[in-house]
Parts: C-alpha cells; sequence; structure tokens
C-alpha cells in the first residue's frame, strides 16, 4: 500500500500530497500518536512558504524585497501625506532599530522614501513615500493582491470565508 493512501481521508476528492506522506510514514512508524495536528500545520506551514515566495518574487519585479515592501507598505496604509516615525514602522513591523535603519538607508537610496525632521520633536525623524515610492507600492500592492487571489481561486467564495474564519479562530487560540 501507498503510504500516502493510508493517510488520505476517503472523502476526499484530491490526490495524496507530501503532507499525507508524511503522516502516513508517522502513522506506519508511531500509530500511538494523534498526526492531524501535524497534518493541518503542515499545510498551513508549506502554504504560507509558497505563497511567500511568490510574493518575493513578484516583489522582485519591483525592484524590492519583501522587507522594503513591508516598510512601503505599512506606510501607504498610513493616512495621507503617508508619513510614520521610524519607530512607529519598527513597532509595526516588528523590527529593531537598526534593521529599520538598514531597510530605510535602501529605500531612501533608491528614491521611494524620504526621511525628515519633525516639526513638532526636534530629536525625532519622520518618513513619508516619495511620489515614485507610492507609485511602486501601489503597483506591488496590485500584483502581490492578485497572485493571492489566483491561488484562492482554487476555492469557492463560501470556502474561502470559511477558512478566513477558520484560521481566525486558530489564530486567536494560539
Amino acid at each position: 500500500m501507498d503510504p500516502r493512501e493510508a493517510a488520505t481521508p476517503a472523502a476526499s476528492p484530491l490526490p495524496p500530497d507530501e503532507v499525507d506522506t508524511i503522516i502516513g510514514q508517522w502513522q506506519r512508524a508511531r500509530p500511538d500518536l494523534e498526526t492531524e495536528a501535524m497534518a493541518v500545520f503542515g499545510r498551513i506551514y508549506r502554504l504560507a512558504r509558497t505563497m511567500g515566495d511568490r510574493s518575493e518574487q513578484i516583489y522582485q519585479r519591483f525592484g524590492i524585497g519583501r522587507g522594503e515592501f513591508d516598510v512601503l507598505a505599512a506606510l501607504r496604509r498610513a493616512p495621507a501625506p503617508h508619513v510614520l516615525s521610524p519607530r512607529d514602522l519598527s513597532i509595526t513591523l516588528m523590527l529593531t532599530t537598526g534593521g529599520m535603519t538598514g531597510r530605510l538607508d535602501k529605500l531612501e537610496r533608491a528614491g521611494l522614501l524620504l526621511r525628515s525632521p519633525d516639526p513638532v520633536d526636534r530629536r525625532g525623524l519622520r518618513v513619508s513615500l516619495t511620489e515614485q515610492g507610492l507609485a511602486l507600492v501601489d503597483q506591488a500592492v496590485s500584483a502581490g493582491l492578485a497572485e493571492q487571489q489566483k491561488a484562492l481561486a482554487a476555492l469557492s467564495g463560501e470556502q474561502a470565508e470559511q477558512l478566513n474564519g477558520l484560521l481566525r479562530a486558530l489564530l486567536a487560540a494560539v
């Protein structure tokens, strides 16, 4: 018997995948283990990694990486004129100030953002999108979202809504 068959639900219309193979191997090696969680999180991990890789490829077409996109996107989501402090960006993106400085340096050299003195706090800085940065992030977010929508098209609208709700509940629980 193929090890993938043992782990594939009989009612599933889909062919076995790599996770089914791993689960089948664990079921043979350790039949005492309950492997449902392993299957769920294995698929979540593989899906996140695959979609992350696809996003990275898309952003590369715009001359930026995922990290740079995240900075530009955080600025774009800020109310017009799309200005945040480096500290606010660091908090939003869960980065150290050193990590943020490197990203800001790269994006400023590329002409995608500007750093200027904070008019309220002489010790502070403000980071803002340039017109070029605004145009680039708008194009990149549209291209990335199109790729996500293409992947999600494998599900019906009802399935996508249900998946979104289930993932929200699981994320809230952990």
